[in-house]
């Protein structure tokens, strides 16, 4: 089959599709791969790298849409993309579709067959495409807020570890998943005071057996949450509910009461944000301030550590994408009932019920949409 992997084009968006290993593997199976002229560059995967691999490399992203059976990519495609996408391509990438109106139009109307990244489930109802990157979202949302809370930032002035004699930080973590562990992990390695926030006991009862007395573990059903947020001096909104746009958990009247040069970081931001206040930002502008707190909400932000991220993230996608070029999306679909939780939209179709609800489309079963 014939791979497509254009450099990706939102702002500040340096992952690529896939890593030149990824295209050895896939070109040693028989499948012509496509690669745009210098699309990993900037994640440190160079032309010469990706033609010893055995891949095409193409001038424009136009000859690669025009050409190619599938289309892997890392962000959504974005309305220029959108245009070049044709009747019954495969489009596998993160879509976020509960969030994007506009985008799910357009992908209803090219009628292709859209995967995305972020539904695809395992045998334990997790997100395995989605996890690497949530992985590295969590580990950054810390890394980033700590540097948010330095005066020349706007931030409170505010060393997140503390110093000998002086109290650390208050860290509040919403949500106890992918995001909010791997956030608890940098929290707690800088010595932070640490709240981890859950609607599951059971899952704060496994944190509690990993972090131990690191973290101070919140059952939301018992916790007073305009409280806790108002004495935090960092807040992590790590909230995802599968495919569907993220509550919005934190009001606008949370935030008055919080403390001048508080930090919130919204990871869920990808998915509508779980704050009120929230709205998506870009690495080049990262933050902006509303009611004297600092709001980082970066709607990419693995894209700023783009190797790491194009690494981790082509170990989970790889197999997934191995099924589909040597099956065609039927088969490798019908075959796993995981798999296929990941079809959002196939030729002109809603297929997953959380973006149907969203925009008040109709909603076909994917296993209905591929028969």
């Amino acid at each position: 089959m014939k791979i497509g992997v254009p450099k990706e084009i939102k702002p500040q968006e340096n992952r690529i599709g896939l890593t030149p290993e990824s295209v050895k593997i896939l070109t040693s199976n028989g499948h012509e791969v496509l690669v745009e002229n210098n699309g990993g560059f900037e994640a440190g995967f160079y032309n010469e790298q990706y033609k010893s691999a055995g891949a095409k490399l193409i001038e424009k992203a136009e000859d690669i849409f025009n050409d190619a059976e599938i289309i892997v990519k890392v962000k959504e495609p974005l309305a220029n993309e959108v245009k070049m996408i044709k009747e019954n391509q495969i489009v596998f990438t993160y879509l976020h579709l509960a969030a994007a109106k506009e985008l799910t139009q357009g992908l209803i109307k090219s009628k292709s067959v859209c995967i995305a990244y972020e539904t695809v489930t395992d045998e334990n109802g997790r997100l395995p495409l989605l996890a690497p990157m949530s992985a590295v979202a969590g580990r950054m949302s810390v890394q980033a807020g700590a540097h948010c809370l330095e005066k020349n930032q706007k931030g409170r002035g505010l060393l997140l570890g503390g110093a000998p004699g002086v109290e650390p930080g208050n860290v509040v973590i919403l949500g106890g998943g992918v995001v909010g562990e791997n956030a608890a992990i940098i929290a707690t390695g800088m010595k932070a005071k640490v709240h981890i926030v859950d609607k599951s006991e059971a899952r704060l009862k496994q944190l509690t057996e990993i972090f131990g007395d690191k973290i101070i573990p919140e059952y939301s059903g018992k916790t007073d949450l305009e409280k806790l947020i108002s004495n935090c001096d960092l807040l992590v909104g790590g909230v995802l509910i599968p495919g569907a746009e993220a509550p919005k958990l934190v009001t606008k009247n949370m935030i008055k009461k919080m403390k001048r040069g508080s930090v919130i970081v919204d990871v869920a931001i990808d998915q509508g944000g779980c704050v009120e206040t929230s709205k998506p930002t870009t690495h080049a502008e990262p933050t902006y301030i509303v009611d004297d707190i600092v709001h980082y909400c970066v709607a990419n932000m693995p894209g700023g550590v783009p190797r790491t991220s194009t690494l981790a993230l082509n170990k989970a996608t790889l197999p997934f994408l191995n099924k589909l070029a040597k099956d065609g999306y039927k088969k490798a679909l019908s075959d796993d009932p995981n798999f296929l939780e990941g079809l959002n939209v196939c030729k002109g179709k809603v297929t997953y019920k959380a973006v149907a609800d969203a925009f008040g489309h109709k909603f076909i079963s994917s296993r209905e949409a591929i028969t």
